[in-house]
């Protein structure tokens, strides 16, 4: 039977949760792909980019977990190019991936490389970012809605009286994430939106995440408005850094609330300063061991017990959720520091 094709839905005993029960081989790959008992399976992983010190993370604790528990790992980035990604998953088929984990530049691009894999039977986990309009197998990330509602509690929650204008920086428009995290944030700022007590006095979306393009938004703010203005809704780390540098050659940082995503060493060390208000802190330890432990399965034909499941705009996607944590210069030491996810001589004695 065909591995990839079983899919059973089960109720979990003595959980309210619906569970689904993913049985799908990596029965496929190339003619170079790993055989026979003790053979080591290689799984392709398929980057966006590297050029985010967080996705360095991803990729180092993956391929750590996936060799500590017998595979192989192959990896690839495809410098936020479409194309260049769907070179790299043929490159990995080729090479005789038995599963491929992709974290995708653009989600519904990189459904063809989904049919690629499902041609020669190999099962594709979409990794922190969904994969659209197609039958991906997995989706393991964070609750993306949830991150945003953080980031805009949060902002709300400093600005005096909950009322103040805000600049929002989103992030890039191929990036399903993105519009999650908007989501998000709509879901807490719309009523005070209709209700006068917040005012946009700009917004836009900041392509591929690059922080100078963050700060050309923020320096058209700073234009638009004379720099009169509470706070920025940035979207993740890398446009907080670039609103913030645009602030301070403005000479506006000073009580300017600016929100973050990813807990990125930077990051937490402009929290440390006092130049960037928050970050969320998404335990990426947890997800790519999870991610490894669920790929290394599939290629070895075990089951994955996944408890949620999200649409895609073809089918419902067995996905698995990991905890997110908003992180403050109040509780720095108690998450990242105490993860081990940053060091305290590399936050509180970092260059600033």
């Amino acid at each position: 039977m065909n591995m990839r094709n079983i899919l059973m839905v089960t109720s979990l005993a003595l959980s309210v949760l619906t569970g689904v029960v993913i049985a799908r081989g990596g029965q496929g790959g190339g003619a170079s792909a790993a055989t026979g008992d003790g053979a080591k399976p290689m799984i392709g992983l398929s980057l966006d980019t590297l050029k985010e010190a967080r996705w360095q993370v991803d990729r180092d604790i993956f391929t750590q977990k996936a060799t500590e528990l017998g595979a192989q790992v192959d990896v690839q980035s495809a410098n936020s190019d479409d194309n260049q990604q769907i070179h790299d998953v043929e490159s990995l088929l080729t090479a005789g991936a038995k599963v491929l984990v992709i974290v995708p530049h653009d989600g519904l691009a990189m459904a063809k490389a989904v049919e690629m894999a499902h041609k020669v039977n190999v099962p594709v986990i979409s990794y922190d970012r969904l994969i659209k309009n197609s039958d991906v197998d997995l989706y393991l990330s964070f609750d993306n809605v949830k991150v945003g509602e953080e980031q805009a509690k949060y902002l709300v929650s400093k600005l005096p009286g909950g009322k103040g204008r805000i600049l929002r920086i989103y992030g890039s428009p191929t990036d399903n994430n993105a519009k999650l995290f908007k989501q998000g944030q709509d879901n807490i700022l719309t009523p005070l939106i209709k209700k006068g007590d917040i005012t946009v006095v700009h917004e836009d979306w900041a392509e591929d995440w690059k922080p100078e393009n963050a700060k050309r938004i923020a320096n058209a703010a700073i234009t638009d408005t004379g720099g009169k203005f509470d706070g920025v809704l940035a979207s993740n780390d890398g446009t907080a850094g670039g609103a913030i540098q645009a602030l301070t050659e403005a000479g506006i940082i000073k009580n300017m609330i600016v929100t973050g995503q990813d807990a990125e060493l930077a990051a937490c060390q402009r929290i440390a300063r006092g130049t960037q208000s928050m970050t969320i802190y998404k335990p990426i330890k947890v997800l790519a061991s999870k991610a490894a432990e669920s790929a290394v399965a599939m290629a070895k034909g075990k089951p994955i017990i996944a408890v949620a499941s999200v649409n895609n705009g073809q089918v419902d996607v067995p996905s698995i959720f990991n905890p997110i944590y908003a992180v403050t210069k109040d509780n720095l030491r108690d998450t990242v520091v105490k993860d081990g996810f940053h060091s305290e001589a590399e936050i509180f004695g970092g260059k600033p």
